[in-house]
Parts: C-alpha cells; sequence; structure tokens
C-alpha cells in the first residue's frame, strides 16, 4: 500500500526558507512522477511543482525562481525548497503520485507570517 508522508512545514517569516520532504512507502516511488499542491485558506488545492522519474522539473508561475523540488529515489524522498517566502505562500503543502491510484499524503502546514 502506497502512502505519502510530508514533513518539515511550519511558521516563518517573510523572506525566509523552509524545506518539505515527501517520503513514500511501496515500491512505485521511483517511476512516477510526484507533484507537490498546495491549498491556502478558502481557495482551491493548487498544482505548485513536479517532477519526473527522470528528473525534469515544473513550477507554477508564482514559485519559479524561488522553490526547487528534487528527488532521492534511493531514500524514496522528494523535496521542496522554498526560499523567499512570502504571506501568498501560506497554505497547505501536499505531495500527490498517481498510478494506479491517485495518492496523497496528509499534508504539511506552512505559515508565513512576520
Amino acid at each position: 500500500q502506497m502512502q505519502l508522508v510530508e514533513s518539515g512545514g511550519g511558521l516563518v517569516q517573510p523572506g525566509g526558507s523552509l524545506r518539505l520532504s515527501c517520503v513514500a512507502s511501496g515500491n512505485i516511488f521511483r517511476r512516477n512522477a510526484i507533484y507537490w499542491y498546495r491549498q491556502a485558506p478558502g481557495k482551491q488545492r493548487e498544482f505548485v511543482a513536479t517532477i519526473t522519474s527522470g528528473g525534469l522539473t515544473n513550477y507554477t508561475d508564482s514559485v519559479k525562481g524561488r522553490f526547487t523540488i528534487s528527488r532521492d529515489n534511493a531514500k524514496n524522498t522528494v523535496y521542496l525548497q522554498m526560499n523567499s517566502l512570502n504571506p501568498d505562500d501560506t497554505a497547505v503543502y501536499y505531495c500527490n503520485l498517481v498510478d494506479r491510484a491517485v495518492y496523497w499524503g496528509q499534508g504539511t502546514q506552512v505559515i508565513v507570517s512576520s
């Protein structure tokens, strides 16, 4: 059974940085792209970044140049390095994998506030 577990969220001041992690159980991690989404209070969940099994990346425009997604297949882990955070980045961040089913983690809260 595939499970995704996010961690690394917290409270950070504007301009600060956080690194989120998404650890996957199961043996389908390596052959799939992994996605990061976020959901701010009162808003729909939105795409943030993705990385393919081969390491190709893509980002939503609002985070380009500030966020970096990476993966360590040996650790079944995907990271989201977030720099120059601003209050608009406040959200619950989720990782996602689509294989024969759609898998979501439980989310990790990021709050950017002074």
